[in-house]
């Protein structure tokens, strides 16, 4: 493991005691009554444009984004740059549907995007499979932004057995908790600004200080092997990784938005005119994730995987300590700092998200629907607070016990599992002409199929599907989606002749296709 560096810690210590000042503090940052939900939970609905910018890109782009992506290109190469366009597809897609979906939960004053789905198809089954599919995959994302934060911090040379080594992740985790049970959704908005600020200024330097320190970047790109810098050339019957790249790239675009962490971001903008204006102003962090992208070219351009000093942490870390290892070889400690510290803070921003959009689906649709009907919003919010308690505790006894490589695989399962959201959630904004019960199926067979594509595959996020002699290997959630949404579409007339027969009444606007304001 690397020395104890003291420059860096001690700034990495001074920035982020002053975040946990600032998340505490943020409990009196546009006042408002935190024993309700609404405004614990999404911040009253009052943030504007710069507000909702900073606050979806900082739980959107998390610390484990800034450790992984670039561990991604250092082993794998350029399969990692699909990223980029999958944030470049994912932004129109946010710009023609979640205006919409703002606009139907402000005026239904909806907290969840169960609150949403139920409204619009009044099934309270499918909510709750909307809710668990939610909580389930936000929670290994939880643990990742962990583990990222574990990296840093050993990265700086703390690492030991027993609680010395994991005491710098509970100090972490107890932070966590106290800033988002304190003060909720505003902690992390707030804390985001600081996150952006140190991400850019750090990206920005790196992308200039290290080709000079490396040769320009001619040299750079001549010390990466070939096989790195091109997808490989698919073979006879198969479109090999060129399908694979398109299909990761658009099923991730599609799963995106979906999570929970992401729609929170959503329904606490104070219009939908901040939704748009944001999904216009989003593609800024696609720039910025090309350039981490790039930093995995440079950690092996720089060497780093063959110094001595690094590999205890490579062996304990894998690729995941490149860009740690590539600051610490290039840069000065003061830096060094800097650096670790925007990328420990990018790990409390989205795990705190997460944790508050797990609990406000756990308060609304599972407690209050479910355990106690006659809840109130102050009764939802103690709820809510505890569950996200609960929800970051789960993360953390993840990360202490079970290897790393199960959070990947789980977190890989949780793109599969919760882009079978999708036909209830974006298509639910505009129609509800798909049958409640037809939507739960798809859902159920499109997560099942899912899981077992993504065990036959080995974990893995393709798969390779066979059609009359020839192989596309493609994203798996990408897959079933297709299937779900197909699924969906062939039992909606039968189910709704089924009940017609039966002399069930449908609801008013079934059948419709949905327009109005988006304001």
């Amino acid at each position: 493991m690397p020395r104890i560096d003291w420059v860096a810690l001690t700034i990495f210590v001074a920035l982020f005691a002053f975040v946990a000042w600032l998340g505490l503090a943020a409990a009196r940052w546009r006042r408002g009554d935190l024993t309700l939900l609404h405004e614990w939970g999404l911040g009253g609905r009052r943030f504007g444009t710069l507000v909702t910018w900073f606050l979806v890109g900082g739980d959107l782009y998390t610390a484990y984004t800034f450790i992984a992506v670039p561990a991604l290109a250092f082993g794998a190469g350029a399969t990692a740059f699909f990223a980029v366009p999958y944030t470049i597809l994912a932004y129109p897609i946010f710009f023609m549907v979640f205006p919409r979906i703002w606009h139907i939960c402000h005026e239904q004053r909806h907290i969840t995007i169960a609150d949403f789905v139920h409204e619009r198809f009044g099934n309270r089954w499918l909510a709750l499979a909307v809710t668990i599919t939610g909580i389930i995959a936000t929670m290994p994302y939880i643990a990742l932004q962990l583990v990222g934060l574990q990296v840093v911090i050993g990265g700086l040379g703390i690492a030991g057995s027993g609680l010395a080594g994991y005491l710098p992740l509970l100090i972490a985790f107890v932070i966590l908790a106290a800033f988002t049970h304190s003060s909720g959704l505003r902690a992390p908005a707030s804390i985001a600004i600081v996150k952006d600020i140190l991400i850019y200024a750090t990206t920005l330097a790196a992308i200039i200080y290290i080709p000079i320190r490396l040769g320009g970047f001619g040299h750079i790109f001549a010390a990466v092997p070939s096989a790195k810098l091109l997808l490989a050339a698919p073979g006879a019957h198969s479109t090999g990784s060129f399908s694979a790249y398109a299909t990761l790239a658009l099923g991730s675009a599609l799963a995106l938005f979906l999570y929970p962490h992401a729609i929170t971001g959503v329904l606490s903008a104070s219009s939908g005119q901040a939704i748009r204006r944001n999904a216009a102003l989003l593609p800024c962090y696609s720039l910025l994730l090309g350039l981490l992208v790039l930093m995995g070219f440079f950690a092996v351009a720089a060497g780093v995987a063959q110094r001595p000093e690094y590999a205890q942490a490579f062996k304990l870390f894998g690729n995941s300590f490149s860009v740690p290892a590539l600051f610490l070889q290039l840069f000065p400690a003061w830096f060094v700092g800097i650096a670790f510290a925007a990328i420990g803070i990018g790990a409390l921003v989205p795990a705190a998200i997460m944790a508050i959009a797990s609990a406000n689906l756990y308060a609304r649709n599972v407690h209050r629907e479910f355990i106690r009907r006659d809840s109130t919003e102050r009764q939802q919010a103690a709820t809510a607070k505890w569950a996200a308690l609960l929800i970051k505790l789960g993360a953390l006894a993840f990360v202490l016990f079970v290897p790393t490589d199960y959070a990947v695989y789980l977190q890989l399962l949780g793109g599969i599992w919760i882009i079978q959201t999708l036909p209830a959630v974006m298509f639910g904004a505009f129609t509800r002409w798909f049958n409640d019960w037809a939507l739960l199926a798809g859902w159920a067979v499109g997560t099942a199929a899912g899981t077992v594509m993504a065990v036959q595959a080995h974990l893995t996020p393709t798969y390779p599907l066979h059609l009359a002699g020839f192989t596309l290997p493609g994203y798996t959630a990408l897959y079933t989606v297709i299937l779900n949404l197909a699924l969906a579409a062939a039992l909606t007339p039968l189910l709704d002749t089924i009940g017609a027969r039966h002399g069930q009444l449908q609801r008013g606007g079934r059948g419709r296709v949905e327009t109005g304001s988006l304001n």
